[in-house]
This record gives structure tokens, C-alpha cells and sequence, in this order.
């Protein structure tokens, strides 16, 4: 994968699509750094904590959330229940040499709070997006508004990584009719450990 000087923001298609694992894959082949802007719930097993627990590598450095919300639900609400309102003007990229990649919350329109959403963070980072679709019934739908919704923000899209069973037909359609480069085929594994993680770097292209 080419290195970029605007930082790679991981977003979904949707929640549990694989964006944690795919952000190890990713810090585990290329060493980059890691940032998770926003962590909601399970402070005790963030999302940094996660994937500092599955890369072998010391090469990355984690830089820390710029919010830590105590409620497993989105943001917007958990800072509702934390007494918290997450400002966009609050979020500055880490200070690093080394390419960066950001974690999001959910989907592109995630809400932060009553007027901002996920892709008017990624707008305001100017990063670069690579974006994890899943195949299930549907996911052709979501993965193509995720790419189009990122068009008309004139948000730069990296590529695609498809994480879990593969279907070929979906693939293909998403690809051809979006125009997006293919970034990987992350194939569903029994168990994720660090061995795994190290071993899926080979399916990214």
C-alpha cells in the first residue's frame, strides 16, 4: 500500500464490520501509528487496548483518545450520558513523523453530536479514507452509499478492504461500479490472535 501525506481514516459500513481488526492488519505489516479519536464504552478493553494486544510489532506508537465516553452507544448519546459534548474544533491530529492511521466510530453518519457526524470529523482531519465493507445481505447498499456520501464531501477515498466470507459477485459489482481499487480480501478466520493478524498482512495488496 502506498504511504500518503493526509493520514488513513478507517471507517465502516456499518458497526462490527471488522475496522479493528483490519486497523491491526494494516499496524502489523506497515508499522504505522494509531489514533481512536473517540472511544465509547469498555474503557477497560478500548479499542486501542485491542489492538495494541494483537500486533507483534513495536514499531507503532498509540496516541490517546480525545474522548473516553463510559456508555457503549454512539457518540452522541454517550456524551449526553457522560455530561460531555464532543466539540469538532477540540480534535488536532497527533504530532508524528510516522503515517497515521485513525480508528472511527460506526459508519460515516455516526452522530457526534446534535449537528456533526463521523464524515464531518474525517472532512475536518482532511484524511484519506480506506473503507471496510463485510458481504451479508445488503451490504452492496451500504457500501455503495458509504462511497458516494464520501464523492459528494469531495472525500479522498483510498480503497476498499473486504473483511470476512468472501462473495465474488458482490465484490465485483461494488468494485465496478464505484471505481474504488480493491485494498484487500481479509478472509473470516476461527480465531483472531497475533499470529492471525500477522498472517492476514498477506492479504492486503
Amino acid at each position: 500500500m502506498i504511504y500518503s501525506t493526509k493520514p488513513y481514516f478507517i471507517t465502516g459500513i456499518g458497526t462490527g464490520i471488522g475496522k479493528t481488526l483490519v486497523s491491526a492488519i494494516l499496524l502489523e505489516k506497515y508499522s504505522w501509528d494509531y489514533w481512536k479519536p473517540i472511544q465509547s464504552g469498555d474503557l477497560e478493553c478500548s479499542d486501542t487496548i485491542t489492538v495494541k494486544s494483537l500486533i507483534s510489532t513495536s514499531g507503532p506508537q498509540f496516541h490517546p483518545e480525545s474522548y473516553r465516553l463510559t456508555q457503549p452507544f454512539s457518540p452522541h448519546k454517550s456524551a449526553k450520558l457522560d455530561g460531555v459534548t464532543i466539540d469538532l474544533s477540540k480534535f488536532k491530529l497527533p504530532q508524528t513523523q510516522n503515517q497515521l492511521l485513525i480508528e472511527g466510530a460506526g459508519g460515516l453518519m455516526v452522530p457526534l453530536n446534535d449537528h456533526s457526524l463521523i464524515i464531518d470529523l474525517i472532512k475536518k482531519l482532511e484524511a484519506e479514507v480506506i473503507v471496510v465493507s463485510q458481504n451479508y445481505l445488503g451490504s452492496i447498499n451500504h457500501t455503495l452509499m458509504s462511497l458516494q456520501i464520501l464523492k459528494e464531501r469531495d472525500i479522498s477515498i483510498k480503497g476498499i478492504i473486504f473483511n470476512g466470507k468472501t462473495d465474488e459477485s458482490s465484490e465485483d459489482f461494488i468494485l465496478k461500479y464505484s471505481g474504488v481499487k480493491c485494498l484487500g480480501r481479509i478472509p473470516e478466520f476461527d480465531t483472531i490472535n497475533k499470529e492471525t493478524v500477522h498472517f492476514a498482512g498477506k492479504y492486503i495488496f
